[in-house]
């Protein structure tokens, strides 16, 4: 498949408020988690990984000022380079994840503009796909900048757990960490984008995705049936075929797991059967354990992360699996790889 490379990323999360902080909190196993203003079923708060925004902004305004200034970060790489001219594709919740900000698919892209005060290429979109969102709009992102002779694209998510349809409906089902459930995760909220441009492009110190794969599990979270991976096998799989790269070749992964028992196994299941060399290991590195959940801004979140880490030379290597889930059963899957040149 053709390309793209990772020129350049922006964060805003719960422990920091750009690109550096986060990475260099990531790496060092830091959180901000702590009691929010909402409480479980049992009287209790629930914990959670907050933005330290500078206003207590709430609803889209809220998601608009998370993903700002990661978008800015990744505008000061291309400083001269209209806006015009640089597609950004939105990553937000599915339309169906419970306690949706409404408005997200029609208004959220125009008020992310209008407070920039400039506007993005008319091909700019909003992508509602959750976690494995950011790999659609690679997908979208790579034929634009070939088709198109494009020379960068951004793709942007943000996302926050914190509010309280989303935390009563995940409750409900057990899925949030709480006093008396072990097995759940601690909802938080993020904003983060790349800088995307053609691969022929790509200098010393930039990470390249060199193939991405999507699959389809039927024994989804919720199903009741016995899990073997084979969304995420699929994907892996169509990721490897695209790439010309095998599991083998991997130095280590970072993946969406956020503390729910399925998601470990089902990492771990599809590694057993992709893996087909053996290795001493291959580590997996897991952001949310740091930031929290935060759905569709995961991807641009673990691109970020591979590219500080083998830009500062801290990276266990230069090939990277990345993979990601959603509740319905879509699965998502890179290879990456860095071309070298560090800072």
């Amino acid at each position: 498949m053709q390309s793209v490379s990772v020129c350049a990323s922006g964060m805003v999360t719960g422990v920091g408020l750009n690109a550096p902080a986060s990475c260099a909190a990531i790496r060092c196993g830091l959180s901000n988690f702590e009691e929010t203003r909402f409480m479980d079923k049992n009287g209790e708060w629930i914990t959670g990984s907050y933005v330290p925004l500078d206003q207590p902004w709430c609803g889209r305004a809220k998601l608009v000022h998370l993903v700002l200034p990661a978008i800015r970060e990744c505008l000061a790489a291309v400083d001269g380079i209209p806006t015009e001219q640089i597609p950004l594709f939105l990553c937000v919740a599915e339309k169906d994840r419970p306690g949706r900000l409404s408005g997200l698919d029609d208004l959220l892209l125009d008020e992310v503009e209008k407070e920039l005060n400039f506007n993005f290429h008319e091909k700019s979109a909003v992508i509602s796909q959750g976690r494995v969102g950011g790999v659609f709009a690679i997908q979208q992102a790579t034929t634009l900048l070939y088709h198109e002779r494009l020379l960068y694209c951004i793709v942007a998510g943000v996302d926050t757990f914190l509010t309280a349809g989303t935390l009563a409906a995940m409750e409900e089902k057990e899925r949030i960490l709480t006093g008396t459930n072990s097995d759940g995760f601690i909802p938080g909220e993020a904003g983060a984008s790349v800088l995307l441009c053609q691969g022929s492009q790509k200098s010393d110190g930039q990470i390249s995705v060199n193939g991405f794969g999507f699959g389809k599990e039927e024994a989804h979270m919720d199903s009741g049936d016995p899990l073997r991976a084979e969304g995420l096998v699929q994907a892996i799989k169509q990721a490897s075929d695209a790439s010309g790269m095998n599991v083998a070749d991997l130095d280590y992964r970072i993946a969406d797991v956020n503390g729910e028992q399925y998601g470990f196994k089902e990492a771990a299941l599809a590694l057993t059967r992709t893996l087909k060399e053996r290795k001493e290991e291959v580590d997996i590195w897991l952001p949310v354990d740091c930031i929290g959940e935060v759905g569709a801004a995961i991807v641009a979140v673990i691109l970020g992360m591979a590219l500080t880490a083998a830009k500062k030379g801290y990276a266990p290597g230069n090939g990277v699996l990345c993979h990601f889930s959603n509740d319905d059963g879509q699965r998502a899957a890179m290879f990456l790889s860095y071309s070298g040149g560090g800072v």
